[in-house]
């Protein structure tokens, strides 16, 4: 009879570390939820603005620390929700629901429109403009408005006074022309 409930025993420590094993491919959710149904004192999951502090520490680094709602600027309105699987799949290799250059495009699907298209729109190179949570400017742009074209486009412009005045009057260029795509020859509105 004691023999029968040490192999009890083992067998079930051994079911226990197969399940152990089989949940250490889950999400961390899972894992946390089948450990608490087996053993006691499993610690809570942090708060869900901690989820991504590893990842936003390392994002500040890169980009500059982030703000908070309610700061000038823009902000991408799923991050603002905390509605981070709209976009994020961390099951994935990528860690994003679709491939990075298809991502934006899941719902903003309209954003290109004519026969003239710029070609990091073009490309999905959404984030050589964008960023793709926040910005200190308007529409999520990495830079103000008036030197985000220049610091691609340093060529000298074709109709050059007329730019030159432009400049001086304080029209950008996205007052003129439309940053992702046209009907028109140069993007022009």
């Amino acid at each position: 009879m004691i023999q029968t409930g040490k192999r009890i025993r083992r067998q079930g420590v051994g079911v226990l570390a197969v399940l152990v094993l089989l949940c250490a491919g889950c999400s961390p959710a899972t894992t946390r939820n089948v450990a608490s149904f087996i053993f006691d004192g499993v610690p809570a999951p942090p708060p869900p603005d901690q989820y991504c502090a590893p990842w936003l520490a390392e994002r500040q680094v890169q980009v500059g620390p982030a703000r908070k709602v309610g700061t000038e600027g823009s902000f991408h309105p799923p991050y603002k929700n905390k509605q981070c699987n709209d976009c994020h799949d961390f099951t994935k290799s990528g860690g994003l629901v679709a491939p990075r250059k298809e991502l934006c495009f899941r719902c903003h699907d309209t954003i290109i429109q004519g026969a003239y298209i710029h070609a990091p729109a073009a490309s999905g190179e959404c984030l050589n403009c964008h960023l793709p949570h926040d910005s200190p400017f308007a529409s999520l742009l990495k830079e103000e408005k008036a030197k985000l074209c220049t610091s691609c486009h340093a060529e000298p412009r074709m109709a050059r006074s007329l730019h030159e005045r432009a400049a001086r009057a304080a029209i950008h260029c996205t007052d003129c022309h439309d940053p992702h795509a046209g009907t028109t020859k140069f993007f022009l509105k």
